[in-house]
C-alpha cells in the first residue's frame, strides 16, 4: 500500500486504536493498555509473543522499582510532608510578584514526579494552588495554564514511571549504553533545564498580566514555617543522593565489587531508595497518622487506600512495557528506522521534527503509549542518523509525557485545570500554546547537544 511497510502500518492501525478507546469512548489508559497489547498481538498474528511479553515486566526490577515510588507517593500525601514543603516555599516566594505561581511549579512538579500522572495531580494539587494564584491578581487562565505546565513537567522527573520505561527501552534497543543511576542523574539534570524553561516563562506572563504577590495575610511566617517545615526538604535529597553516588562514583565501586557487583548494586539503589524515603517520610510526618504513631494498622490502611491510586498507573505502565516487548519480537524497530532513512533526512532535520511529531502525537496518545509504541523505533533512527541515542532516549518523557497533557485542543491536563479554574477554553488554550511552544523549543536544543546534561 503505497511503499508503507507492513510493520508501519500496524503502527497506524495500533495508534488509531487507542486513540478511539481513549478520545472518542473515554476508555481509561489501564484498560486501553491492556486491549492494545492484545490487539497488536492479534492483527499481526504473533501468538508466539504472547505470554513471553506479558511476563517480562514481572522478571524487571524496573517495574517494581515504579510500583514502589507511586507507593511512596501515597505515603508522602498522607503524612502531610509535602504540604510542609510547600508551606515553606510560600513563605519565601510569595511575597514576590507572582510568587503563587512559583509556588505551583514546585510544589505540583515535585508531586507529580512521584505520582506519575501529570493530570491527576493537576486535580489533586490545583484545588490548592489555583485558587491560591487567582487570589494573587492571576487570570484564571494563566492560573490553569502555570498549573497544567507544572503538573506535567513532573512526568519528566526521576521516579516518574515514564523515566524508568524509557530506560527499559532503550536498554531493548543498545543494551549498556548507559547506567540506571546515569540515566536517573540525566533525567534530573533535563528536568532542572525545563524547570528553569517554566521559570522564565512565568516570570514573563507574571510581567504582561501584572501578576501581585500572594496577600500578606494569606503568608506563612518563614521561621514557623521552617521550624515545621526543615526535615521535609531533606526528603529530596534521602531519593536523589543515592542515585547521585552510584552515578558519580561508579568506577569507585566497581574496583570494590567489580562489574557484575557493579550492576547488582545499581539495581538495589533504585529498589531501595523509595523504601528508605517512605522510612523517612513516616518518621518526620508521624504525627498526621491517626493516634499520631505510626502502627501496623496505620501502614495497612494507607496501602489499601493507595490501591485505587497505584493500580490503574501500575497496570498502564505494565502493559505499555509489555507491548513494546512485542513491538521488539517483530523487530518493528528495524523496520520503522529503515522506512525513515528512506527518505534521506539528515540529524538537524530529525532534531527539529520528532519534537513536533510527539506534540501532534500527544493530542491523541499518552506518553506511556507514545514510548511503548514508537519509543524503541525512534530510538533506533536517532542513532542511525548519526544522533546520540541515549540523548533521545533521555528526552523522550519530555516529547511525550509532558506535551501528552498540554497540547491543545486535546489536553487531558489542560481541561482538568480549566474545570478548576472556571477558565475558558479559548483563553486558557491560547496561555497553553505558549507554554507549549516554549517546551518544543527546549526540546529541540536539548537534543542538539549544546546544552550540558549531568550524567550523558
Amino acid at each position: 500500500m503505497l511503499g508503507i511497510p507492513s510493520a508501519i502500518l500496524y503502527l497506524i492501525v495500533l495508534i488509531g486504536f487507542v486513540a478511539i478507546l481513549f478520545v472518542g469512548l473515554k476508555r481509561p489508559m489501564y484498560e486501553v493498555m491492556t486491549l492494545s497489547f492484545v490487539f497488536i498481538v492479534v492483527i499481526t498474528g504473533s501468538y508466539g509473543l504472547f505470554w513471553e511479553s506479558l511476563l517480562f515486566p514481572s522478571t524487571s526490577s524496573l517495574f517494581y522499582a515504579i510500583f514502589a515510588f507511586m507507593v511512596v507517593a501515597v505515603i508522602f500525601d498522607v503524612t502531610k510532608v509535602v504540604d510542609k514543603i510547600i508551606q515553606l516555599m510560600l513563605a519565601v516566594v510569595g511575597k514576590f510578584r507572582g510568587g503563587a505561581g512559583y509556588v505551583s511549579i514546585l510544589g505540583s512538579t515535585f508531586m507529580a514526579s512521584l505520582s506519575g500522572t501529570g493530570p491527576g495531580n493537576v486535580a489533586t494539587t490545583g484545588v490548592f494552588t489555583i485558587p491560591m494564584m487567582k487570589r494573587s491578581n492571576f487570570p484564571p487562565a494563566l492560573a490553569a495554564s502555570v498549573e497544567m505546565s507544572a503538573s506535567m513537567l513532573g512526568n519528566i522527573i526521576p521516579p516518574s514511571g515514564i523515566v524508568i520505561l524509557s530506560f527499559g527501552i532503550l536498554q531493548d534497543v543498545y543494551p549498556d549504553s548507559i547506567s540506571l543511576s546515569n540515566w536517573m542523574v540525566a533525567a534530573y539534570g533535563i528536568g532542572a533545564w525545563f524547570f528553569i524553561q517554566r521559570w522564565l516563562t512565568l516570570w514573563a506572563l507574571c510581567k504582561i498580566y501584572k501578576v501581585e504577590p500572594v496577600p500578606t495575610n494569606e503568608l506563612p511566617k518563614f521561621m514557623a514555617s521552617l521550624i515545621n517545615g526543615w526535615p521535609a526538604l531533606i526528603l529530596p535529597l534521602v531519593i536523589f543522593l543515592p542515585l547521585f553516588f552510584d552515578a558519580q562514583y561508579k568506577d569507585f565501586i566497581m574496583g570494590r565489587i567489580g562489574e557484575e557487583g557493579t550492576g547488582a548494586f545499581s539495581s538495589s539503589v533504585l529498589m531501595f531508595t523509595p523504601g528508605l524515603a517512605g522510612a523517612y517520610a513516616l518518621a518526620i510526618g508521624r504525627k498526621a497518622l491517626p493516634s499520631g504513631k505510626v502502627t501496623i494498622t496505620n501502614i495497612l490502611n494507607m496501602f489499601k487506600e493507595s490501591l485505587i491510586k497505584v493500580v490503574p498507573i501500575g497496570v498502564t505502565i505494565y502493559m505499555a512495557y509489555a507491548t513494546s516487548q512485542v513491538f521488539i519480537g517483530l523487530q518493528m524497530d528495524t523496520a520503522v528506522r529503515d522506512w525513515f532513512l528512506s527518505f534521506e533526512l539528515n540529524t538537524a532535520a530529525i532534531i527539529i521534527i520528532l519534537p513536533l511529531f510527539f506534540m501532534v502525537l500527544g493530542m491523541i496518545l499518552p506518553g506511556s503509549a507514545q514510548v511503548a509504541i514508537l519509543g524503541g523505533a525512534m530510538i533506533a533512527v536517532f542513532g542511525a542518523l548519526g544522533g546520540n541515542p541515549v540523548l533521545l532516549a533521555a528526552l523522550l518523557p519530555a516529547m511525550t509525557g509532558a506535551l501528552e497533557g498540554m497540547t491543545p485542543p486535546l489536553a487531558l491536563g489542560l481541561f482538568v485545570a480549566m474545570g478548576i479554574a472556571g477558565s475558558s477554553f479559548k483563553d486558557t488554550a491560547k496561555l497553553a500554546v505558549i507554554w507549549v511552544i516554549a517546551h518544543v523549543v527546549l526540546s529541540i536544543v536539548l537534543l542538539t547537544g549544546i546544552l550540558p546534561i549531568i550524567g550523558l
